[in-house]
């Protein structure tokens, strides 16, 4: 916006340069308040845009107070409103998106609305990159043969994407082959400070992937929220949230030059999850982070999920200027970003004490008790020193089923397979690696680990080491810049000699999209019921993502990636075993090959040029030419195919009116599902590969579609009969109705065991309502709005829950869906809840926030819990059924 008469703060409005009257920022500084000196940075990131947005409507000044009180409102649950400057999405969660802009288009119409009120007024950007998978590897050819079959498979998807281009304002896409969502926002999207109609403000952002985070850190305040809530950011709404807690780490020392960037995020990772930093800020200072470079810096911050903080924030500083300037941001830009914030004093030096900021406690890590590290077998925040990586995989072999148990039998624990593989015999045992993928943004963005991968590769194949042939390996950089940089410092040849060939520009195996192992691969592990492992450099680890054939799963540095890829198992102790033994019968360690942060630093300064940047990203949006010959229709209204198997328009507004209907109780409803902790919302509804008997194969199997031709549950998102039928159906899927991880339940009023689909299927038609009960962080993992509205479509009224992550709830509520949640100290099990009850839900006219309300059962028994709708703007989406409801409503008013 520009400042008007109307914002009561433009007295405090002035000139960046007295020469150029016309471009204004709110001078922060103006406001004569002490306590603004003493708020986190991030705090002040909060308060700039509650004050340049302030209209006395949906910002008032009493939001602004409230900012400025931070130290004594942030443990009241206090509410403000943010407005970011801009959204930013990928295809797997941008496809719904359009899809829901498009449907609304048509519901606002029908309700005699102006259809082109559905329109972002704020910029987003939607960059494809969750679509390609690592169908070819280790041939010079993979990454065309990749993305051709990515066009040839999603062609429809992208169609609808261009045409989204074309008919919404304010919306730009990135096409498929340019790399992934965070690493092209920190190299070339990321503004750190708009300039925008006559001023200047900090650049902030919520995207549709909880790993938004990672722009952290180069000081941009951004977080990853559900689709439903970024389309209401795109179409003006600020985002209601809690005034939140703020966590400084202070990071100090200096980390062993054989330490890489992983190692310090992994127990980073560990160490927050620790001290509980769930719905807060974390905000890094103190001297260890001046020694850390932008790339080391959003690593941390990409992670920032998987110990649960809203942001993980690094203010900018002189170091974030030369990242700017490395990546080829031009001087004009570089100047007013470092004048403005100065002028409003959110620029860092992190060296100096009397900068630091209150913060809300305090917590430290001493850079140089970082050691090599990677993290599993089946969730991030499960660190384990390389040093113990073989007693660790022994220990949860045996152990009992669970996030570090596999309850193999003694007996079985040294099982060994032979099999036949290109003509030459091969043994297969519990721990052998057979995915080793260097994936993610969480690591492609860093050239210090990636340039270590390739510089350990060299000297890998300079001792005679070679890594096996039926390993499914593959290098899928995050940008174009890397490979420039991998070729030019001469390190490329030497990753594709040990298979890591550049096999696409995306998410790909991070995210599920890994593609399918060698046949004999597959068929030794299921004869042996092994443990297979997949080794990764990406930041979620958790059961049934990566692939169905690797039950354990380890997130680990580029370089230690191609250390197990080249060791053949997890079950080494580098420290006393050779890695392997060369082409010339001798052995070979580790340490051997393992290359010093010095080495690496003299090869980035030598290689990593603002050229690169600027070649690269200068034709980002018309590099690939399958995009630019794309057809795609420019009506504003979407003519929905009836035959298309992706493009579908949703049920979710059939029959709303523009009357507001009163919240109901939910009565006697029946348990779908009983679940434990930790159900992600891959659990829920997953974006991998669709199994050929679910219930989604049989819908596309009756629409004529062949297995070949089903892709993945993220490709089809746009099409919620595939969805609903998808939800719950990972089949790692775990119900204590069954007592097995299966994607079924039990139909309780028959007592039939049937897919979830085709459970609530049977409930819907019997016209009854339905819940499911879950323990604590039910709904982590990615943000994944068809986690919510997969449920909803089932019929699923409410989830009770210990606990909830906080996109996902946020999620829940923008469908409509009530997040209940037991009262301290209760559980399922302290209640005595088997499930097999009928629940009513006694929701009062009146509903306030985190009101407390009772459920009755059909025993007889009453007890409570508590609604988490948190805020009044909350409970304003539940009474309209949902935020987009809300919007539409809203948006035919006038």
């Amino acid at each position: 916006m520009s400042a008007t008469v109307t914002n009561p703060f433009q007295h405090i409005v002035e000139p960046l340069d007295p020469k150029d009257p016309k471009q204004q920022f709110f001078n922060l500084s103006k406001l004569g308040d002490p306590r603004y000196e003493r708020l986190p940075f991030s705090i002040r990131v909060l308060l700039e845009s509650a004050v340049r947005n302030c209209d006395e409507f949906l910002v008032k000044r009493s939001d602004v107070e409230s900012i400025l009180n931070w130290k004594q409102t942030q443990s009241q649950t206090v509410e403000v409103p943010f407005r970011p400057a801009r959204v930013i999405l990928q295809d797997f969660t941008g496809v719904p998106a359009v899809v829901d802009f498009a449907a609304m288009r048509d519901a606002v119409m029908k309700l005699g609305g102006d259809p082109e009120k559905i329109n972002p007024v704020c910029p987003a950007d939607l960059v494809i990159d969750h679509s390609i998978q690592v169908d070819f590897n280790r041939k010079s050819d993979s990454l065309q043969k990749n993305q051709d079959l990515e066009f040839d498979r999603n062609r429809e998807r992208f169609q609808f994407l261009k045409w989204g281009s074309k008919a919404f304002r304010n919306m730009r896409i990135i096409p498929p082959g340019s790399g992934i969502i965070h690493q092209v926002n920190l190299e070339y999207l990321a503004r750190v400070v708009f300039k925008h109609d006559g001023l200047f403000y900090p650049d902030s952002l919520v995207g549709t992937d909880s790993h938004t985070t990672m722009i952290n850190g180069l000081g941009v305040l951004g977080w990853g929220v559900g689709g439903i809530e970024a389309e209401a950011v795109m179409l003006g709404q600020p985002i209601s949230m809690v005034l939140p807690e703020v966590v400084g780490y202070k990071l100090h020392g200096t980390p062993d030059k054989l330490i890489t960037s992983t190692d310090i995020v992994l127990t980073v990772t560990k160490h927050l999850r620790q001290v509980g930093v769930v719905g807060k800020f974390v905000e890094f200072f103190g001297p260890g982070v001046a020694q850390l470079s932008i790339a080391d810096r959003a690593t941390i911050a990409n992670m920032c999920p998987e110990y649960g903080a809203t942001a993980a924030f690094f203010p900018v500083d002189d170091v974030s200027l030369q990242y700017l300037e490395q990546t080829g941001r031009e001087p004009e830009k570089l100047a007013y970003i470092a004048k403005y914030l100065k002028a409003v004093a959110i620029f860092r030096d992190y060296n100096n004490v009397s900068q630091d900021p209150d913060f809300t406690q305090v917590v430290e890590l001493d850079l140089s008790s970082v050691v090599p590290c990677c993290s599993g077998p089946k969730r991030p925040q499960d660190r384990v020193p390389v040093s113990d990586m073989k007693k660790d995989f022994d220990t949860c072999l045996e152990a009992k089923q669970g996030f570090k148990g596999f309850q193999v039998a003694p007996q079985h624990q040294n099982t060994t397979v032979p099999f036949q593989f290109n003509g030459k015999e091969y043994t297969l045992s519990h721990g052998s690696v057979v995915i080793a993928a260097i994936t993610s943004c969480t690591n492609t963005s860093n050239p210090s680990v990636m340039l270590g991968a390739g510089l350990l590769a060299k000297k890998a194949i300079e001792s005679g080491l070679s890594v096996k042939p039926y390993i499914k390996t593959s290098l899928s950089p995050g940008s174009g810049v890397v490979t420039y940089y991998l070729k030019a410092s001469g390190v490329m040849e030497y990753l594709s000699q040990l298979g890591f060939e550049v096999v696409g520009y995306g998410c790909m195996t991070c995210i599920g999209n890994s593609g399918p192992l060698p046949e004999p691969v597959v068929e030794t592990i299921t004869q042996g019921d092994l443990i297979a492992a997949g080794i990764l450099s990406g930041n979620r680890n958790f059961e049934g993502r990566v692939h169905p054939n690797t039950r354990a799963n380890y997130l680990a540095s580029p370089p230690l990636v191609i250390a197990y890829a080249i060791a053949g198992t997890v079950r080494i102790d580098f420290e006393k075993e050779p890695i392997a033994i060369n082409s010339e019968g001798k052995e070979v360690f580790l340490r051997d090959i393992w290359p010093t942060r010095e080495e690496i630093q003299a090869v980035e300064r030598m290689f990593v040029i603002p050229s690169m940047f600027k070649e690269v990203y200068e034709k980002i949006e018309r590099v690939n030419e399958r995009w630019n010959s794309l057809v795609a229709p420019s009506d504003k209204l979407y003519t929905w195919d009836p035959k298309s198997t992706y493009i579908k328009s949703p049920p979710f507004f059939d029959g709303l009116t523009k009357e507001l209907q009163p919240p109901a109780s939910i009565k006697d409803a029946y348990v779908l599902l009983n679940l434990g902790d930790s159900v992600t919302t891959d659990h829920i509804s997953p974006a991998g590969n669709i199994a050929r008997n679910s219930p989604a194969a049989r819908y596309l199997t009756s629409r004529g579609l062949t297995p070949r031709d089903f892709n993945s549950y993220g490709s089809r998102r746009g099409n919620d009969a595939v969805m609903a039928r998808g939800t719950f159906a990972n089949i790692r899927l775990l119900n204590k109705f069954l007592n097995k991880q299966a994607p079924q339940t039990i139909h309780l009023p028959t007592g039939e065991t049937l897919d979830v689909f085709d459970a609530a299927e049977r409930y819907q038609q019997s016209s009854v309502p339905l819940i499911v009960l879950a323990g604590k962080e039910y709904g982590s993992g990615s943000s994944r709005d068809w986690a919510a509205k997969g449920p909803f479509l089932l019929g699923i009224k409410a989830i009770l829950a210990e606990s909830y992550e906080r996109i996902h709830r946020s999620n829940l509520v923008g469908m409509g869906v009530i997040p209940l949640e037991y009262l301290p100290g209760d559980t399922a099990h302290s209640l005595g809840l088997t499930g097999q009850e009928r629940y009513t839900v006694v929701i009062p006219e009146q509903v306030t926030p985190r009101m407390i309300v009772d459920i009755k059962l059909d025993t007889g028994k009453t007890f409570q819990v508590r609604m988490r709708f948190d805020t009044d703007v909350e409970l304003a989406y539940f009474r309209h059924g949902g935020i987009l409801n809300y919007m539409i409503r809203k948006m035919s008013e006038s």
